[in-house]
């Protein structure tokens, strides 16, 4: 055990990015365009989808609710971080740490059960077509997106709680540029075997288990696709599987690689690239995903936009 006699840690300081005093400003202004972009696409996302009512179906639905995650990832993570590079304010207290964990952390387990939801849409619509209306109900969808919001924020209360319960003294100089799980825990003096053990057992459930169903679902949905005779119609069926099953590979990739990999290539360099990823990049690339290769969807935002031609 360390540092028993050092006085309690109450705040942290966020390293961030740390160069030279203008490139701090270059980053602000990257980032703060990242910012307003995820806004601005996940917003007329969400609008379009709302005012539209031919995308008034299970699929836009949750790609509605995703676009309000990614809003909420952002909003939790680069205010905080673009007033650090501006104003050099890193300090963030122990409180306020741990809340900006709980959020990050809900979020992320949240959209794990998301996408798996989604995933078994893709799979009532190709499998059981003339069902996929009475199983895939406003009902369903409603429990399905509930079940995903519970499900993350409860685990996240429980993860975030054995963390928070750790001693942290001595050094409060966190090497990330918000708050994560693997920094804190690297400065906590006393043992936090337990806080690892729990963080392990829960990210494994809420990870693992959607991951199953996910690849479950795309399993009877290639099988299914195997059985339609054309190459045109095999086609046209897995193109609309297409988008998701992208931003689930981008997903997973980027949380198997933070924090799965080998303690021996650890590295806090790559541990902000691969953060910077999946916290600004993947808000910003998934709408971008979705929308771009569904004509319906961009009809609507053109109709919704005034740029759609009036019949003549």
């Amino acid at each position: 055990m360390r540092g028993e006699n050092v006085t309690k840690v109450s705040a942290f300081i966020l390293v961030g990015f740390p160069t030279a005093p203008r490139l701090q400003y270059v980053l602000f202004l990257l980032f703060l365009l990242m910012y307003l972009f995820v806004l601005v696409e996940n917003l007329a996302i969400i609008l379009t989808i709302w005012t539209s009512h031919a995308l008034h179906r299970p699929m836009y639905y949750f790609l509605g609710i995703m676009s309000s995650l990614e809003i909420w990832y952002v909003c939790d993570i680069l205010p905080k971080m673009l007033d650090g590079l501006l104003l050099q304010r890193k300090r963030i207290s122990f409180v306020g740490c741990m809340t900006q964990l709980y959020f990050f952390s809900s979020l992320v387990c949240t959209e794990c059960v998301l996408l798996a939801s989604m995933a078994y849409d893709r799979y009532v619509a190709i499998c059981h077509p003339l069902r996929y209306a009475v199983i895939m109900s406003t009902g369903l969808c409603v429990q399905l997106v509930g079940f995903s919001f519970a499900s993350g924020f409860t685990i996240s209360v429980v993860k975030v709680y054995f963390i928070s319960s750790a001693k942290f003294c001595g050094s409060n100089i966190l090497n990330h540029f918000f708050c994560d799980i693997s920094p804190i825990l690297k400065l906590a003096c006393t043992d936090f075997s337990t806080a690892e053990l729990v963080d392990f057992i829960l990210g494994f459930i809420i990870l693992v288990f959607p991951l199953v169903a996910t690849v479950l679902s795309y399993a009877h949905i290639v099988l299914a696709v195997l059985h339609i005779p054309s190459a045109t119609g095999r086609w046209r069926a897995f193109s609309t599987c297409v988008s998701h099953l992208t931003v689930v590979t981008i997903f997973y990739t980027a949380l198997i690689f933070m924090y799965v990999r080998p303690q021996a290539i650890d590295s806090h360099s790559s541990n902000k690239l691969i953060s910077v990823l999946y916290t600004v990049l993947t808000p910003i690339l998934n709408p971008l995903i979705y929308c771009l290769r569904n004509k319906e969807f961009k009809d609507a935002l053109k109709k919704a936009l005034g740029l759609e031609r009036a019949p003549l």
